[in-house]
């Protein structure tokens, strides 16, 4: 690996500031297989390509839905497959199902975060309200 590692790859602190994700995180998908590194420095260390972000970044996006890394690593493979030229009719077929399933799950995961959402912002106004300081007119 004597090339230019600047030009092609990311270093894994690049990597979590671009995504926003923890070292510990990304090292930890590397592990169970969600995206792993595409080359290693001479020294062993992760390089990754913009490609291995963009999957990252799929992989930010769902978390907050509440999809299992099984899950994910499933998305990714329909992803893969969908992108794939050389696979079958029935696999891409399967595919779209599942990335239909998948969406499903983020729009009801979505709108169960945006009910949450607005509880959150209606405490915060209560607590807001009873905090302020009254004018000498309220006393």
């Amino acid at each position: 690996m004597g090339t230019d590692f600047g030009a092609r790859y990311l270093q894994i602190g690049q990597v979590a500031e671009r995504t926003e994700l923890s070292l510990k995180t990304i090292r930890h998908y590397d592990e169970v297989g969600l995206v792993q590194p595409s080359a290693r420095s001479a020294g062993g260390f992760r390089l990754y390509t913009e490609a291995d972000v963009d999957r990252l970044l799929v992989i930010r996006r769902m978390k907050p839905l509440g999809f299992t890394l099984a899950e994910m690593k499933s998305l990714l493979d329909a992803v893969d497959i969908l992108d794939d030229r050389t696979t079958t009719t029935a696999e891409r077929t399967e595919a779209r199902a599942f990335l239909r399933e998948c969406g499903a799950k983020a729009g009801d995961s979505a709108e169960r975060l945006r009910r949450q959402l607005a509880y959150a912002e209606e405490f915060a106004e209560l607590l807001a309200a009873r905090t302020r300081v009254p004018t000498a007119d309220q006393d």
